[in-house]
């Protein structure tokens, strides 16, 4: 069904989650500006989707948004382009592994700012366009990590937590505008998320087949932001999970979380030690 070519913008657009939302907005004739660092990974993204759908417009912009000044260069780019965008998309985000005491603190603020920073920077940009013109729709990733209390991943966790707490609260504000926002809430997923967190020694990776098909969890995420809902957790054991642990105490829900994503190399040192 065609939509008179509105424009989508999607961060994180080269792989995982972000590639297959990007994959079904060409899909319904959505014109595209695709975001990410790498700017040959972002042309092979672009000639991917041409492929599928060859009347759309894509637009690369390789920007860095660990850096929350490339989030401001990247709203003046694309207003400097004349580009009017319909739907964002904040895709981008990454973790990193560890107990809190151990891990760097400049990789964490980094990932604050490509978190949190640089979703509220691009947020604020257009959502005052789109109100400004009575519509338009945004899709925030969350995670059930921010209904979780993440140790491990304490400061992913508290990123997520958030940008599900922002995401409602602004919905709230816009609820009269003619603007939806959307959060869309998944549970570990095959992607390349855990590799770049430095992940592949955790105990919840060790069974591939438990984690979610980003397909899967694109197309949940996108049926949910069309419609204009609120929220949206894929997956139906991820909706156990958090609705298991809305009835328990948080401090046995963390201990759930060290328990299930502590490393693999520290499991089998405790059961050495039992025996």
């Amino acid at each position: 069904m065609l939509n008179n070519q509105k424009t989508a913008l999607i961060t994180g657009a080269t792989s995982g989650i972000g590639l297959e939302l990007a994959k079904l907005f060409a899909q319904d004739n959505y014109n595209l500006v695709i975001v990410a660092r790498n700017q040959n990974d972002l042309n092979d993204t672009a000639n991917e989707l041409k492929i599928k759908n060859g009347s759309i417009t894509i637009t690369p912009i390789s920007k860095d948004l660990f850096n929350p000044g490339d989030a401001f260069a990247l709203c003046d780019e694309i207003k400097a382009k004349g580009i009017i965008i319909d739907v964002l998309v904040n895709d981008a985000g990454q973790g990193v592994y560890g107990e809190f005491k151990d891990t760097d603190i400049e990789r964490e603020l980094g990932i604050i700012n490509l978190n949190i920073s640089s979703l509220v920077i691009l947020t604020k940009h257009f959502v005052k366009e789109m109100a400004g013109r009575g519509e338009g729709k945004i899709l925030n990733l969350a995670s059930i990590a921010s209904k979780l209390p993440g140790p491990w991943q304490s400061v992913y966790h508290g990123t997520k937590a958030f940008v599900l707490s922002f995401s409602e609260a602004i919905r709230e504000e816009l609820k009269d505008s003619g603007v939806t926002v959307t959060a869309l809430l998944p549970g570990p997923t095959d992607t390349d998320f855990f590799n770049k967190a430095g992940m592949q020694n955790s105990k919840i990776l060790q069974d591939k087949e438990a984690l979610s098909n980003p397909a899967e969890v694109a197309k949940d995420g996108y049926d949910a932001l069309m419609a204009g809902d609120d929220k949206i957790i894929s997956g139906f054991k991820n909706k156990v999970q958090v609705n298991i642990s809305n009835v328990t105490p948080d401090s046995s829900v963390a201990h759930m979380l060290y328990e299930q994503q502590k490393p693999v190399e520290q499991e089998l040192r405790n059961n050495d030690e039992d025996k």
